[in-house]
């Protein structure tokens, strides 16, 4: 007799033949390995990519934050007094050295170079012929020396200044600058300061620069030096000219003559986009050590500066950056988490599937004289054959499709991912080769109590103590709660369906027909030929739902809150706000407010410089804002800026009656006997009755700041000038270019270049341009998408599954007359109720995630503005993922159904057959 090992197929494992064994075995169900080879992929490829992509994303949402800061704040800043002898032009290099080679090893300085040099504190005041004096105020000039500024400026006349060690001082000014104050080439000017003898200069050379936007005019001390300022004091209603000019290295000792006394300075900017999130923290320390630490110490000896002082808006940059990246990071991670659950869920699935085809083939080897080692140790072989090419290509498919200097993580998952894999269908053919077990149903009861208990204790501890603080790294709790709820709603639908399959089929069974009470009485045995109920599934299921419903809610609310909070920002959905001491023309307020989609609109006088007079308020600087009531009212609610009732404003139309106001609480108390004088335009005093409170108004959103607001009627019946309109605001769908085109239309060309145009839209769209929030928004419809892919596939692999065994039972009830498209029917009537219901229960699962868990949530990161805490409950985000997930399980079970009804008797119906 030819003993067990003879026939490859069916070999005792552990004895001989492993290679054979396997590589007969994969030949034998070919479809069904290459199917487990592309799962494998696809699983790989997403767990490599999904890490890599958060990765990138926290990388491009750093470096674009750190470039809106401008170069300015993203630069070490070095400043020490000047030395009042020695090769002060040398001096100042060696120190650039010492200061460039102290950068530590976790950032470097940008290409653009650093920008140095030596500036006078204060200006002098000019006098001489020709120059421009606005308002009988002679220009001031400021002196400063830049050693770089033949590499990145032009002569348009002269030459570049040089010498200067005594009697004049030799200058260059921009050309704009000359043209601004009135200077010439040649012109001789004496600058005063009231407290030094005066000191001449000479202007011998115009330039202009080769970028005036280039990082090296971004410093602050080449303010006014490309163009001179115009200053206005406003107290005096005087105006100025304020400019710079450039000397050459032999006047650098004369600085401190010109203003007092004279600083060095350096700005070396920072390269941002070299920085990287994962090394942020350690950025920030070495740039804390350089600012103010060990390096600092040090480079008061390299440099040879004791009081040089170095400052930099980085630490405090990195430091709300990091708190930016903490506070999304539990919101970008939901999508994922629902993915891993989905797909983990999948290959517990396709591990059922392949044990119940394989049962049989285990229990012989086994009868044959294979160890129950040897048996798992040949399917492991199986598993790498099949498992880690797949594997393999899929993580360097995601390593190039999505380069990143961090490739840990996505390694880590990728491991994770082929770990699963590969001993999915080991452990599930250890569970068969274990033989049947006593009291399931009990162990099946603790481990759902396990799952209810854990659940509860995550619901209440982030309901008790919030999201964890920006800091403290991804809050665990806040990604593992929505997915233990509908790991609970699954278990808790597999417990409820059957009863409810069972009282349906009850009904049905009353009827004439036997299609529907068979169909809905299978479907209460929950089984199919004897197989184990179909938990998995609705797990898969409510899985999907519930964190694609959660995270649509998120991004629904952060929409609105985005919305919301730009409305706030702007006073409403459009705002037009003239230049002071000039109004908007009644042409530009009727054309603006035909505009279409306008729904509202309304004039507005504000008076910066009103003036509040009472006995403990003396002249009280406020803001004061005339309007119509109800319009106003009914803009302010929409703003959600200082809500009052019209109501209260209605009256004081008499000369001498006081006009009702409302004022803001910092003012609350504080007139004399309920009552106040308001001095408007300028000097007309006005009798004033507080009414109620507002806490900011459209007109000027900050709620610290003095503000009363009137009634039109009363107030412009004493004050003619608040008839005309200095603000104007809007509800509705405007294009703000179109709003600009209205103003340069109505008003003149140096009113319309200083007039404000806000819209909400576009304050929304900058809102939503931060690349951490679109990176999240990205990140979370990949993994919506995934997860629905995968959940779908669930259904695919129970339909699979049970196919052979359904196909059977319709062939025989084809022999006892049933017709095909009644066992169509059949076939939907078992299997619908199923995978409709799960849809439905994920949406109830995450409408109450949403409110257990959604008052713990701050969007104010993803949103870009301050919001209040707390998710909004909107059904329409929950029921599309549902309805979409619904509908695409429906079309999956109508074509199996479709070819499963259709088949031919003969084809199942076979001698021998067990099905």
């Amino acid at each position: 007799m030819t003993g067990p090992t003879a026939d490859p197929r069916t070999a005792a494992p552990g004895r001989g033949g492993g290679a054979g064994w396997v590589r007969t075995r994969l030949r034998a169900a070919p479809l069904a390995t290459l199917l487990s080879a592309v799962l494998v992929l696809v699983s790989v490829l997403l767990a490599t990519a999904l890490p890599r992509a958060l990765d990138r994303g926290a990388d491009q949402a750093l470096r674009a934050y750190l470039a809106e800061q401008g170069p300015a704040a993203t630069s070490l800043v070095a400043t020490a007094q000047t030395a009042r002898s020695g090769d002060l032009p040398a001096f100042l290099d060696s120190s650039l050295a010492a200061l460039r080679a102290a950068v530590g090893p976790g950032y470097r300085l940008a290409d653009s170079g650093p920008v140095y040099g030596v500036r006078a504190k204060d200006s002098r005041s000019l006098t001489g012929p020709g120059l421009a004096r606005p308002s009988g105020i002679a220009p001031n000039l400021g002196l400063l020396h830049l050693p770089q500024i033949a590499s990145h400026g032009r002569l348009v006349e002269g030459r570049w200044p040089s010498g200067g060690g005594e009697g004049t001082v030799p200058v260059a000014l921009s050309k704009s600058a000359a043209d601004s104050i009135g200077a010439t080439v040649g012109s001789v000017l004496e600058g005063s300061s009231g407290i030094a003898s005066p000191m001449g200069i000479e202007v011998v050379g115009l330039f202009t620069p080769n970028d005036p936007g280039g990082v090296y005019w971004s410093d602050t001390a080449t303010t006014c030096l490309l163009q001179a300022c115009l200053t206005w004091d406003q107290k005096q209603e005087k105006s100025w000219w304020e400019a710079s000019a450039l000397v050459g290295p032999e006047g650098i000792g004369r600085l401190a003559g010109w203003g007092t006394r004279a600083t060095d300075f350096w700005r070396l900017p920072v390269d941002t986009g070299a920085l990287r999130a994962d090394r942020q923290s350690e950025a920030a320390e070495q740039i804390a050590s350089y600012v103010a630490g060990p390096t600092a110490n040090r480079l008061i000896t390299e440099t040879g500066h004791p009081d040089i002082r170095i400052t930099s808006e980085l630490p405090k940059l990195l430091a709300a950056a990091e708190a930016r990246r903490q506070a999304a990071a539990p919101l970008a991670a939901i999508g994922p988490a629902g993915v891993a659950g989905v797909a983990l869920v999948v290959f517990c699935l396709a591990a059922g599937l392949t044990g119940d085809r394989r049962e049989a083939e285990l229990a012989l080897l086994l009868a044959r004289g294979g160890s129950r080692t040897g048996v798992l140790r040949r399917l492991l072989g199986e598993g790498v054959v099949t498992v880690l090419p797949a594997a393999v290509l899929a993580a360097g498919l995601g390593v190039v499709l999505l380069p990143t200097p961090r490739p840990v993580p996505g390694l880590l998952s990728a491991a994770a991912v082929t770990l699963a894999a590969l001993l999915a269908f080991p452990v599930r053919a250890f569970v068969l080769l274990s033989g049947p077990r006593a009291a399931a149903p009990r162990r099946r009861l603790v481990a759902e109590l396990l799952v209810l208990a854990a659940t509860a204790a995550a619901v209440a501890e982030v309901r008790r103590r919030g999201v964890a603080p920006a800091g403290a790294g991804l809050d665990p709790l806040l990604v593992a709660a929505p997915l233990l709820l509908a790991l609970c709603g699954g278990l808790l639908l597999a417990r409820i369906q059957p009863p409810l399959a069972r009282l349906a089929a009850r009904a049905a069974g009353r009827g004439r027909g036997l299609t529907g009470f068979l169909g809905l009485a299978r479907a209460a045995r929950g089984n199919s030929g004897g197989a184990r109920p179909s938990v998995l599934p609705l797990i898969a299921l409510l899985l999907a739902v519930t964190t694609g419903g959660f995270g649509s809610a998120v991004l629904a609310s952060v929409d609105g809150a985005r919305l919301q909070a730009a409305r706030g920002d702007v006073g409403g959905d459009a705002h037009v706000s003239a230049p002071p001491r000039e109004q908007l023309t009644p042409e530009f307020l009727r054309a603006a407010g035909a505009l279409p989609g306008i729904r509202t609109s309304l004039g507005v006088w504000t008076d910066r410089d009103a003036l509040l007079m009472s006995e403990d308020l003396i002249g009280t600087r406020v803001r004061a804002v005339v309007a119509d009531p109800a319009a106003y009212a009914a803009l302010s609610a929409a703003a959600g800026r200082g809500r009052f009732d019209p109501a209260g404003l209605a009256g004081g139309g008499g000369a001498d009656a006081p006009v009702p106001v409302l004022v803001s609480g910092n003012l609350a108390g504080k007139g004399s006997g309920g009552e106040f004088r308001i001095r408007v335009a300028g000097g007309v005093e006005l009798r004033a009755r507080p009414v109620g409170l507002v806490e900011g108004t459209p007109a000027e959103p900050s709620v610290e700041a003095a503000v009363v607001v009137m009634p039109a009627g009363p107030v412009t019946a004493r004050v003619p000038e608040a008839a005309h309109p200095n603000h104007w605001f809007a509800l509705g769908t405007v294009d703000e270019e179109r709003l600009r085109e209205l103003v340069r239309a109505h008003a003149p060309a140096a009113v319309a270049e200083r007039t404000f145009v806000r819209t909400s839209s576009a304050v929304s769209a900058k809102f939503a341009g931060d690349p951490l929030q679109k990176a999240a928004g990205r990140l979370f419809w990949t993994s919506l998408a995934a997860a629905a892919g995968f959940a779908l596939l669930s259904v695919l692999l129970t339909l699979v599954r049970a196919a052979p065994e359904r196909a059977a039972l319709l062939a025989r009830l084809r022999t006892m007359g049933l017709r095909p498209r009644q066992g169509v029917a059949l076939l939907l009537t078992e299997s619908l109720p199923q995978v409709l219901v799960a849809p439905l229960g994920g949406a109830l699962t995450a409408v109450a995630a949403i409110a257990l868990l959604g008052p713990s949530l701050d969007l104010t990161t993803l949103v870009g503005a301050p919001v209040p805490a707390g998710l909004g409950l909107g059904l329409r985000p929950v029921l599309a993922q549902a309805l979409g997930l619904a509908g695409l399980v429906a079309v999956a079970v109508l074509a199996e159904a479709a070819v499963n009804g259709r088949r031919q008797i003969t084809t199942e119906l076979r001698a021998g057959d067990r099905r």
